[in-house]
This record gives structure tokens, sequence and C-alpha cells, in this order.
């Protein structure tokens, strides 16, 4: 049997004077008609005072006799079980797990630096007390695993993938679900339900973070330049266009040359361009 059976235990408060009565009277009785043998009742009341347990909000006992599973309070309050019952707790309230970045390899072999937070709890209490050792244990060493299966389906951006739609930078939702989805797969076997589960930090490892940062740069540069040219040139082709169709001066070859050239200098350059004044023709 490999599922979660619940128990209805005794109300600790009704118990708990039962054995005062097992203890007391006995005592009583002995006292006034010298009947030795009534002491084995009290020694079996104070034998049952083991079997109280109290169970609080958002916990259970896992209850085994003798190596045999008998079932789960989940139940909050204040009960009595068998005394011979060996009571495991187990917290059912939801657990954070803020994973340290480990080292990976994405898609294409690159270092990187991934970190997870997992947000979980206990929901099946027979499979996270018997079917692992340690659930707690089970729970950091699986979302490990989880992460370096992920890194290995994703880039960890598009420089070198062109292809990629997706990718660990820019993914957001759809990589955090297949994250979630890794992680409920693989703690299924511990009765854990996985509730979220997110990329919190995301990084270059450390020997490549200088040069993938110059690349970022260098990127961004080209991309800006390109924009930067884009416009000027529909700004020469503007100024050309509106100045034939006013008739401000006419242009040869040359002067449109020269004229196309002063303007893309003045357009793309990084810095204010300083004026001339020619004070005498425009062959000067």
């Amino acid at each position: 049997m490999k599922e979660e059976k619940t128990y209805l235990p005794i109300s600790g408060y009704l118990a708990i004077f039962l054995i005062i009565l097992m203890i007391i009277l006995p005592v009583l009785g002995i006292a006034a008609t010298k009947m030795i043998w009534l002491v084995i009742i009290t020694v079996f009341g104070l034998f049952c005072i083991g079997g109280f347990v109290i169970v609080n909000p958002n916990e259970s006992r896992v209850l085994v006799l003798f190596g045999a599973y008998k079932g789960t309070i989940k139940k909050n309050g204040f009960f009595w079980v068998n005394p011979f019952f060996s009571r495991k707790k187990i917290s059912l309230r939801a657990l954070n797990l803020d994973s340290d970045p480990i080292k990976v390899n994405d898609k294409i072999g690159n270092p990187i630096m991934i970190g997870i937070v997992l947000v979980w709890k206990v929901e099946n209490t027979y499979k996270a007390a018997f079917e692992v050792d340690d659930y707690t244990h089970f729970v950091n060493i699986q979302s490990e695993a989880a992460i370096r299966k992920l890194a290995g389906h994703y880039p960890y951006d598009n420089f070198d993938d062109a292809q990629a739609e997706i990718t660990l930078r820019s993914g957001g939702e759809e990589v955090n679900h297949k994250l979630e989805e890794e992680l409920r797969e693989r703690l299924a076997i511990a009765g854990i339900n996985v509730i979220e589960s997110r990329i919190a930090y995301l990084a270059y490892a450390s020997e490549i973070a200088g040069a993938m940062l110059r690349r970022q740069q260098a990127t961004a540069i080209v991309a800006a330049r390109y924009k930067i040219v884009e416009g000027a040139v529909s700004m020469v082709e503007m100024a050309l266009e509106q100045l034939s169709q006013k008739d401000i001066i006419e242009f040869d070859e040359e002067k449109r040359a020269t004229m196309v050239s002063n303007l893309m200098v003045v357009l793309c350059s990084d810095k204010d361009a300083a004026p001339v004044i020619n004070t005498g023709t425009l062959h000067q």
C-alpha cells in the first residue's frame, strides 16, 4: 500500500479523564480493601499516559505500529492513540527553498550561475515518510537536478543561437512553467506538491562574465549605430529632396557627394559638429 489514509484518534480530553480514574480508583481500592492486584490497573493507566499527542494546525502525525502503517492524523487538536504507536511529525505548511546559485552549462555549453526559488508543501504524508529517506533533503537534491536539466534545454541568450526563440534570460513565464513541470515530476515520488517555482538568479559564470559583458555592450553599440545611420540616411535624403523641390540650389554630382558626406559626418558623429565660416566662395 502506497496511499495515505486518515486515522481517527480518540479525544485526548476523554482519555485523560479515564486515565485519571484508572490511576486514582485502584489506589483508593488498595488502601480500603488491601487488594494488591489493583496496582496492575494503576500501572496500565500510567502506561497509557504515553499515548497523548497534540497536532497543531497544518501539521500531521504519521502513525506506525511495529512497522505497519496505521494512518495519518491531519486534524488538529488534543488526542490519544495507542502508546505503542510511533509518531512521526510532518509539517503540511508551505515551505520556501531559496537555492544558492550553482554553476551549470547552458544549451550551447556556456558556464552560467543559476538559482531558483521554490514554494512547496507535503501533500501525501505516506510517500513523504516512507518513499524517501529525508523528504527535505530530497527536495534540495532534486531541485538542483531540475536546474541542471532546465539549463541544458535553453541557451542563456541568443547571441550564439540566433534561431532560439526562448532563452533563459528572456523566456519568462514559459521557462518558469517548464521548471515547475520538471520539479513536479521529480518530487511526486515523495508526495510533494510544487506550488510555484521561479528563476531567482541568473548570470554568466565569473570566468566568462567580463567577456560576455563586453560582447553585450558591443552588440548594443552596433544596434545603436545602425539606428543612427538609418536615421541619418533618411534625413539626408529628405534634405536633398526638399532642396531640389524648392529650387534653393542646384547640385552637380560632386557637390551632391560633398553635401551627403558632410551631413552624414554631422549626423553620425559622437560629438557636436564645430561650424566653420567660409567668407569666400563655395569653392574656396
